[in-house]
């Protein structure tokens, strides 16, 4: 018997308790995975929150029985794993752009923003992209000064972030020594959960640095410490378009068969070569995953 993925596993957990008050709590605790990394595991794969996968599939079994069935709505509702009738009809509307019962009366069967259940094949074909083996490597603790910032699945605010640090950084270079390679720090640990269900992510983008006693204060420079141990590194190359696909193959792909166990840290992103451009092939970063 093959062994299932945590992905594979935390969605099966999903649809036998889908009608059930389950959350992230509840998956993290079902697959040995912390918060952080499965955050990570559903945003990088799947593209979206546990919470928002619930829903969605929740949503997309109602307006099912809403088609095929004769179950009065409130029976729907509350079937389906929703609190009430008045919260199934704001999440039906928001997805659908009309109420149960219209959409019922109009003999419709839209499903494009709800979501169908995923098969073990649909999670391979999402996650196989990249087929890259990574370097181990034990890090010491590392400093790093920088800005923070948000980000989310919907809304990438990295480029503005990188922009403004990269300025200031240009009128620094004594401050940061060499090699004054770029940081991108992805705060899953610092994560909200926003009413639509997108997840906003805390990011830090900066360099590394001495120490920060010398530090100007009047900067406001951010503070990190990554804390020492070791680490899978892959390399990503060519257009920052794809990159989520190289998360897609480290969490989708390879975690499932390597036999190592994260670690919960703070994975990040190490970029050693200028960036020109968002699109540029000649793009290179180097990506830490924490483990144990």
């Amino acid at each position: 018997m093959n062994q299932i993925s945590p992905l594979e596993r935390a969605i099966e957990y999903i649809e036998h308790h889908l009608n059930e008050n389950i959350g992230l709590s509840d998956v993290s605790r079902e697959t040995g995975y912390s918060y952080y990394h499965m955050t990570r595991l559903f945003s990088s794969v799947l593209g979206e929150s546990v919470g928002r996968y619930i829903n969605r599939r929740r949503l997309y079994n109602a307006s099912e029985k809403l088609i095929h069935s004769n179950q009065r709505v409130i029976d729907i509702a509350l079937d389906c794993g929703f609190q009430s009738p008045e919260a199934f009809s704001r999440a039906f509307k928001a997805a659908f752009g009309s109420s149960p019962v219209e959409y019922r009366r109009a003999g419709l069967d839209l499903v494009v923003n709800a979501k169908r259940e995923l098969l073990p094949e649909d999670v391979a074909h999402i996650a196989a992209n990249i087929s890259r083996s990574p370097e181990f490597v034990t890090r010491e603790e590392t400093r790093i000064a920088g800005l923070r910032g948000t980000t989310s699945l919907s809304d990438n605010r990295l480029p503005a972030l990188w922009e403004e640090f990269l300025r200031l950084h240009k009128g620094l270079k004594d401050l940061f020594p060499p090699p004054g390679a770029g940081y991108g720090i992805c705060e899953t640990q610092q994560t909200t959960y926003t009413k639509d269900g997108d997840i906003l992510f805390a990011v830090m983008v900066g360099s590394p640095v001495d120490d920060f006693d010398h530090l100007p204060p009047a900067l406001s420079l951010e503070q990190k410490v990554l804390r020492a141990g070791r680490y899978a590194v892959f390399t990503h190359r060519g257009t920052f378009a794809n990159l989520v696909k190289t998360y897609q193959y480290i969490f989708g792909t390879w975690l499932p068969t390597a036999g190592v166990e994260l670690d919960d840290r703070e994975d990040f992103e190490v970029y050693e070569r200028e960036v020109l451009s968002f699109d540029d092939p000649s793009n290179e970063v180097k990506i830490f995953i924490p483990i144990k």
